[in-house]
Parts: structure tokens; sequence; C-alpha cells
């Protein structure tokens, strides 16, 4: 077994649940990690044998893009996709901040995380 670290991925989007934030956008970052079985690619040095950080990494960036009102169901469409798409990975977490939130208060940031393990999933 092993991890994989996506840290401090830095991103733009549109979430929240005011008009404002749907208009003028926000600054966002978000960790990633998913744990997977490392022994095969650690020994053939192949990508295919692997979890592609650039693959997950597009996960991030796409599923950014789709606004939503609340940060807990970015985070969840972001675990979905990654094991979906990556039947290897056996957990993965995520943590979506959300920079300067509009809260009426200096709050240097807002973050919603999630953990998702497969054998808690009926991907058929």
């Amino acid at each position: 077994m092993g991890k994989i670290f996506l840290k401090n991925i830095r991103l733009y989007a549109y979430h929240g649940c005011m008009d404002e934030e749907e208009k003028i956008g926000s600054d966002y970052i978000v960790n990633l990690t998913v744990a997977a079985d490392l022994e095969r690619c650690s020994k053939s040095d192949r990508l295919l044998d692997t979890v592609d950080y650039v693959a997950l990494h597009n996960i991030v960036k796409e599923e950014m893009k789709i606004r939503s009102k609340l940060l807990e169901h970015v985070a969840e469409r972001i675990l979905m996709r990654v094991m979906k798409e990556h039947a290897s990975v056996k957990k993965s977490t995520v943590m979506v901040s959300k920079r300067n939130p509009p809260i009426g208060g200096n709050v240097e940031e807002v973050a919603v995380k999630r953990v998702l393990k497969r054998s808690a999933l009926d991907l058929d």
C-alpha cells in the first residue's frame, strides 16, 4: 500500500450560495490523497501500473469548474470520479478550501474534508 498526494492545488471557481459568488468567484485550494497498492509500479517503473497524478489533477480541475452551492457537493463529486476512474484506489481523501470567504468576518479560509473508502461503494 502507499499514498499519492496532490497538495495545494490552486484554482479559481464560482462555488457558493450567494449570487455574488457566482459572478465574482473566489480562490480555492484543493488537497487530494489517494491510497492504492503501489508495489507493482515501484518495481516496474511504468506509469500504467500506478495512479497517474496528472489524471487526478484533471479530475479536480474539471469538477471545480462545475458550480455548486456547497463545498461538500464539490468534494463528493471529486471523490466519486476518483473512485470510478481509478479502480486501484482503495481510499481517497479530499479537502476543498475557499480562501477569504464572504462571511462577514476576518476568516482566512473555510474548508470541507471528505473521505471515501472503496468498501463503502457500489460502483456497478
